[in-house]
């Protein structure tokens, strides 16, 4: 699947199915180099994904005056989304 249609999702599922085969006895050394290299560019995919939604979020808790509410720790307030489980 190209990234430019790739989602978060389906980039940590098949990061989950790149584990489960490299954990396998079953899989060459070229398999897994082949497997690892995948597994980086999905990494940075989705680490990039989460890098931008907290941004948005932070962008998203600007109060009113249009400042960003910053905490204790001097870095700025975020959200958690909230999980479909609950």
């Amino acid at each position: 699947m190209s990234q430019a249609k790739q989602t978060f999702e389906s980039a940590f599922h098949r990061l989950e199915e790149i584990l489960e085969i490299m954990n396998s006895d079953t899989v060459t050394l070229d398999d897994s180099l082949k497997l690892y290299e995948e597994a980086d560019n999905l990494i940075r995919f989705c680490s990039k994904k989460l890098n931008d939604a907290e941004t948005k979020v932070e962008m998203l808790m600007k109060n009113r005056e249009g400042d960003l509410l910053i905490g204790q720790d001097k870095k700025p307030l975020t959200q958690d989304f909230p999980s479909g489980n609950d």
